[in-house]
């Protein structure tokens, strides 16, 4: 794990792309990241209004236009302070876009992990590998090829919301999908 992200450091300043952030890319194997909510509010954070479900009707066709961007068909889900387990809500947004996927089956993914600014980078880094990892494991669950998801890891690099509070942190700590070829 330490020589990918060296690398992936090392890379990074070669290339001189000083204000990408650090990203690990892998393609996993391990499935232990899929287990069952902690006992409380299904989405861990007690706010189940951040996610929602949903199946788009917009043709994969239209995706070349949208590489790299948000897809309307597909939807976040949140994890839990400090967690990389699926909620029950997490899992039935991950139903929805396992159904669109099926729908749309030239479409393929980058499933983005994501952290909140709590945490060293390197902690924060291989946290959202694993939010990313188990969001990809349950897709491929319900029969989604493996090899139409990319994961990667931007740890807290790209905060969906700024802030310093339970709030703020909430909204950071999720996997969000794009198209990607």
């Amino acid at each position: 794990m330490r020589l990918l992200l060296s690398l992936t450091l090392l890379a990074t300043l070669a290339v001189g792309c000083a204000k990408k952030p650090a990203a690990v890319v892998t393609t996993p194997t391990d499935t232990s990241a899929i287990s069952s909510a902690p006992a409380g509010d299904s989405t861990g954070y007690g706010d189940s209004s951040l996610a929602s479900g949903g199946v788009g009707d917009r043709p994969a066709s239209s995706y070349d236009a949208l590489l790299g961007g948000d897809i309307a068909g597909l939807n976040r889900i949140y994890f839990g302070f400090d967690q990389f387990t699926l909620s029950d809500e997490a899992r039935a947004t991950l139903a929805n876009n396992a159904d669109y996927l099926k729908a749309n089956p030239g479409l393929n993914i980058r499933i983005e992990g994501h952290t909140d600014e709590r945490g060293s980078d390197e902690y924060n880094l291989a946290l959202g590998e694993r939010r990313a990892n188990a969001a990809k494991s349950y897709l491929v669950s319900l029969g989604i090829a493996p090899n139409r998801l990319n994961i990667i890891s931007f740890g807290e690099e790209m905060p969906l919301t700024v802030g310093s509070d339970e709030s703020a942190w909430a909204q950071n700590r999720r996997a969000e999908f794009k198209a990607a070829r």
